[in-house]
């Protein structure tokens, strides 16, 4: 059983930075391939970013491309999630979601295993 706790939430500023963390437990980490998605008040969880096991493949969504960095840690068993020039539309709950062998990165129900997620609040 895969446990995922992250950190990094917060409120900020539009224009601002926030970086987020994964920090994953219960199978080995090199194995896991991982995403990011969010969910705002009313809408439904929307994909992120994902990572492949090997940190070799990264995926973003249209919204985040070139403001969001997704990473592999693995001497700390941890992802992140670098997020610059944050705007109010990045107003959300975050959630690490992670899997062994996922076929889609950007489909939630490609991933068995969530964290508790973290709120991020980002004012205009």
């Amino acid at each position: 059983q895969v446990q995922l706790v992250e950190s990094g939430g917060g409120s900020v500023q539009a224009g601002d930075s926030l970086r987020l963390s994964c920090a994953a437990s219960g199978h080995t980490f090199s194995e896991l391939a991982m995403g990011w998605f969010r969910q705002a008040p009313g809408k439904e969880r929307e994909f992120v970013a994902a990572i492949s096991w090997a940190g070799a493949t990264k995926m973003y969504a249209d919204s985040v491309q070139g403001r969001f960095t997704i990473s592999k840690d693995f001497a700390k068993n941890t992802m992140y999630l670098q997020m610059i020039m944050l705007k109010s539309e990045d107003t959300a709950v975050y959630y690490c979601a992670s899997g062994v062998g996922t076929r889609d990165l950007t489909q939630p129900n490609h991933y068995p295993y969530w964290g508790q997620g973290t709120q991020v609040t980002v004012s205009s």
